[in-house]
């Protein structure tokens, strides 16, 4: 069927369901709209067709189920992109125009329950696959603009970590180690730098006799283990009520018997709750956060710990005593995403650079010998990257 045949099919139907809502046969009601004699066969794809026009993602529910497509972003009717773990590829995808665009964005706004008009511009929200949506519209703009962020099809673990090249089988058994330690990590990158991805396959290796909570915006972690609680913070509704932020959902998971706080991205106050978790008996947490490298990881913090009220001074205390080790990922030329830095939290209370333990580019650094002795005195095996500090 060609394009302007398949738009007048998509019209006729459109208006066919909005006349009985009742009538949702959209194969049947396709059927009859076609005024064709179509198979069996063609039939369901000609449905398919008209499904994801209607109710899915429209022109870009093809490219959300390409493999590995992590991030499906239109810039403009003509100009859409994707990133399959090797950096942006323009697709051949187009859209009518920038009403049709627009048009998308609304309804898929609604379909996670927000508003996207107008009068609301701008909408960041979870749609009900989990996959993460954020639009806006002129004028904010120069034309309606959608990014998708793709939750992962499958559960990576470290050995597939290792198998893609991330990380070495040497980083690996560091970061098992880590984990075996109980050592609470941080976890910096940015956007789209796989910080969920590893911090899932870490849990993953966690005792399978502890409890882990995990406290999100979106429901992103995907933790192969037998005991996990997720708690997802819920936006504001039309009403401009009922929120509940992750600062709340923190306080609610120490009172669930947790041995293992997470927090999927620190963004704001929600920091002080976990650090005063963190100091409280609650070791082996982890969390990820925004940073360019792990130098920046104490200035960031403090920043976000400003919009908790918490004093720098304070949070950098705090931050000592709760914080052991400091993990970056970033993408290299290739658009690849690795392990680049794993440093442990400076020791003293003035938030001095992390201490380098290993680097992608020099090796085994300074603070090596004092994170073996973390770990043999946890009563872990110390692993064989390490091994040569002691």
């Amino acid at each position: 069927m060609t394009g302007p045949a398949r738009e007048r099919l998509l019209d006729r139907v459109r208006m066919r369901l909005a006349e009985d809502v009742a009538d949702a046969d959209i194969g049947r009601v396709t059927l009859q709209e076609s005024e064709l004699l179509l198979d069996s066969v063609v039939l369901a794809e000609l449905s398919g067709q008209v499904s994801a026009q209607l109710r899915g993602a429209g022109p870009l529910e093809e490219l959300l189920a390409l493999p590995g497509v992590t991030d499906v972003l239109v810039n403009a009717a003509d100009s859409v992109w994707i990133d399959r773990g090797r950096g942006l590829e323009r697709t051949t995808t187009r859209f009518p125009c920038d009403d049709a665009v627009r048009d998308l964005a609304a309804r898929l706004a609604a379909q996670a329950g927000r508003r996207l008009d107008d009068a609301s511009p701008f909408v960041d929200a979870a749609l009900p696959d989990g996959t993460r949506l954020h639009a806006i519209l002129p004028p904010l703009t120069a034309h309606p603009a959608i990014s998708l962020r793709v939750l992962a099809r499958r559960q990576l673990s470290l050995a597939d970590l290792i198998s893609a090249g991330a990380i070495s089988s040497e980083v690996g058994e560091l970061l098992r180690a880590i984990v075996a330690a109980r050592l609470t990590v941080l976890i910096s990158g940015g956007t789209g730098t796989g910080k969920t991805t590893l911090l899932s396959a870490l849990l993953a290796t966690v005792d399978c006799s502890e409890r882990i909570v995990t406290v999100e915006d979106a429901a992103e972690l995907a933790v192969s283990h037998p005991h996990v609680v997720g708690l997802v913070s819920r936006a504001v509704n039309t009403e401009r009520a009922g929120a509940v932020g992750l600062a709340e959902l923190v306080r609610q998971a120490l009172r669930m018997r947790v041995d293992r706080l997470v927090v999927g991205e620190f963004r704001g106050g929600e920091i002080t709750e976990l650090l005063t978790a963190l100091n409280t008996g609650h070791a082996g947490g982890a969390a990820t956060v925004h940073a360019n490298s792990v130098r920046d990881v104490p200035s960031r913090l403090v920043a976000l710990g400003a919009l908790g009220g918490m004093p720098s001074e304070v949070l950098l205390a705090q931050a000592a005593s709760a914080l052991d080790v400091l993990v970056h990922v970033a993408r290299d030329r290739s658009g690849t995403r690795r392990v680049a830095e794993i440093a442990l939290w400076p020791g003293d209370h003035a938030g001095n650079a992390a201490g380098l333990v290993w680097h992608a580019a020099g090796g085994v650094g300074p603070a090596a010998w004092e994170l073996s002795r973390r770990i043999c005195a946890a009563g872990v095996t110390v692993p064989p990257l390490l091994g040569a500090t002691q």
